[in-house]
C-alpha cells in the first residue's frame, strides 16, 4: 500500500541539529560495503528504539563511522543527505561533524574537512538547498583535540563551515577540556553551539551557558526541570535545537507526550525541530512533524514560527538569512 504524504511535506523547514556521521542511509551503506543487506543495516545502523541512556545510543555511530574513513565515503555520506532534506523540503540545514573521528585510514583532519565542504556545495547547487557545516570537539577528547577543531573552524571559515559544536556524553566528561577552544573562537567572533540539559539536568545548560557561553544550545530540554532557567532562556533568546524522538529514544523523557518541547515554545523559549541523527533514530524531519502535529496538535502557525526562530539563531551572515526567509514566506 502507498504510503500516504505527510501535509508537512513541502512546508519549508530549518534544520540545525544534525550530525553526519548518524545519518548514513541505506543506499549510501550500501555502496560503501555492497555485502550489506537491508536488515543488517537496520540491525546496526538504526538504534534500539529505546536505549539504557545516552552512552548506549552513541555506541550505535561505530558501524558508521567504521566506514566513514575516506574522501568517497564522506562525499557519498553528504551529497546524499543534502538530498535527503532537498526531498524533505528543508531549504536551510546545519550539518555537524568531527573531522578527528575521520582519520584512520590516513586522512589529514584538513582533508577532512575539504572533502565534506566541496560535497556540500555540490549538493548545494542540485538542490538549491543552503547548507552550512559545524564541526564539533567531543567531550571525550583533550584539550588538544578540542582547540585542533576551534582552529579548523578559523581556518575555513570563508568558506561552509559556520562553527564549533561540543557533542557527545555530557554525563560521563567535564567541560574542563574545551574551554580553552571555546575562548579561541570566541575571541575571533566565531560562532558557537554545545550540547546540554540532554544526560544531564539543567545545571548542566546553566553551566554551558556560563563557561562556552554559545548562542545555543543543541537539545537543553532538561532546563524544563528549573522554571527559572526556562525563564532566562526566554528572556535571552538563546535557542534550543530540539530533537523530541531521539530524546524519547534515549530515555532524556519517557515518552513523547511527556516531552517538553510545546511547553517550552509555550514559555517563549525559541526553539526548533531537528532529527538529530536521521539513521539511528530511523527518522525523517517530516515524520517528526507528523508526531508533534499528532500529540501536541501543532499545526502551521507553530511550525513556521519554529523555522523563523531557527533561522534567526543560524550561523549564516545576515545575506543569506535574508534569503533563506524569503523561502520560509
Amino acid at each position: 500500500m502507498k504510503r500516504a504524504t505527510s501535509p508537512w511535506q513541502t512546508l519549508p523547514k530549518v534544520e540545525l541539529h544534525l550530525h553526519l556521521d548518524c545519518s548514513m542511509s541505506y543506499r549510501v551503506a550500501s555502496q560503501l560495503a555492497p555485502e550489506l543487506d537491508e536488515t543488517t543495516y537496520r540491525r546496526t545502523f538504526i538504534a534500539p528504539t529505546r536505549c539504557r541512556d545516552l552512552a548506549e545510543f552513541l555506541a550505535c555511530t561505530d558501524t558508521p563511522l567504521a566506514l566513514l574513513q575516506s574522501t568517497r565515503a564522506l562525499t557519498l555520506t553528504t551529497e546524499d543527505l543534502i538530498r535527503q532534506l532537498a526531498e524533505e523540503g528543508v531549504v536551510y540545514g546545519e550539518i555537524r561533524f568531527a573531522p578527528l573521528l575521520h582519520l584512520r585510514e590516513g586522512l589529514a583532519p584538513e582533508a577532512v574537512v575539504e572533502a565534506v565542504e566541496a560535497a556540500a556545495a555540490k549538493a548545494m547547487a542540485e538542490t538549491g538547498v543552503e547548507v552550512r557545516l559545524l564541526l564539533c570537539t567531543l567531550r571525550h577528547f583533550d584539550s588538544a583535540q578540542s582547540l585542533e577543531t576551534a582552529r579548523l573552524v578559523d581556518r575555513y571559515r570563508e568558506g561552509l563551515v559556520a562553527g564549533l559544536d561540543l557533542a557527545s556524553d555530557e554525563a560521563g566528561f567535564p567541560l574542563d577540556a574545551h574551554r580553552a577552544a571555546f575562548a579561541y573562537v570566541r575571541d575571533r567572533g566565531l560562532p558557537r553551539t554545545a550540547h546540554a540539559g540532554e544526560a544531564r539536568g539543567p545545571e548542566s545548560v546553566r553551566e554551558t551557558l556560563r563557561d562556552l557561553q554559545p548562542s545555543r544550545i543543541g537539545h537543553g530540554v532538561r532546563s524544563i526541570e528549573d522554571p527559572d532557567l526556562v525563564a532566562e532562556l526566554a528572556e535571552t533568546g538563546v535557542h534550543l535545537e530540539v530533537c523530541p524522538s531521539s530524546n524519547v529514544q534515549i530515555g532524556v523523557v519517557p515518552s513523547y507526550d511527556s516531552h517538553p518541547i510545546h511547553r517550552l515554545a509555550q514559555a517563549g523559549v525559541s526553539v526548533g525541530v531537528n532529527t538529530d541523527s536521521r539513521a539511528l533514530n530511523g527518522l525523517t524531519l517530516v515524520e517528526e512533524y507528523d508526531r508533534l502535529a499528532s500529540v501536541f496538535g501543532w499545526g502551521e502557525a507553530r511550525f513556521r514560527a519554529a523555522n523563523r526562530a531557527a533561522l534567526k539563531a543560524s550561523f549564516v551572515p545576515e545575506e543569506v538569512r535574508a534569503r533563506v526567509r524569503a523561502r520560509l514566506g
